[in-house]
């Protein structure tokens, strides 16, 4: 289905999610969370919150992530090593499919992704490293 998505309106009718942390139920984190559209094998999400995620990574395909207000550090494992990203509002960054990567956010971030699915989590100190 074709349609214009209000994001402002669905961020609205989401709560902010404070002091996230790693080991945050993901029906929590849910709840912060709206889902925009569906798009290939994933869908196009948008939320905000304050602290610290898990470790994801995207097996499927790369995940765009726009920072729609506030900032943040993304911290993406990619193959030839860590790389931290300082992102604030109006940036973007596209995180390669396969490659482990978490936000930090204490000041807090609304963030807009395309992502794909399924997602897988850890909060290993690095995921890389586990079984």
């Amino acid at each position: 289905m074709v349609k214009a998505v209000d994001i402002q309106a669905a961020l609205a009718a989401r709560a902010v999610l404070r002091g996230r942390t790693p080991e945050t139920p993901k029906e929590e984190t849910a709840e912060a969370f709206a889902t925009l559209a569906a798009f290939n094998d994933g869908g196009v999400f948008a939320g905000s919150f304050a602290g610290d995620t898990a470790w994801e990574r995207h097996g499927k395909g790369d995940e765009l992530v726009h920072i729609l207000s506030g900032a943040t550090t993304l911290t993406i494992l990619a193959e030839d090593g860590p790389r931290v990203l300082e992102m604030k509002a109006g940036m973007l960054a596209v995180v390669p499919r396969g490659c482990w990567h978490r936000f930090q956010a204490p000041g807090g971030v609304t963030v807009l992704t395309a992502t794909p699915q399924p997602t897988d989590h850890s909060t290993a100190q690095d995921p890389r490293l586990e079984g």
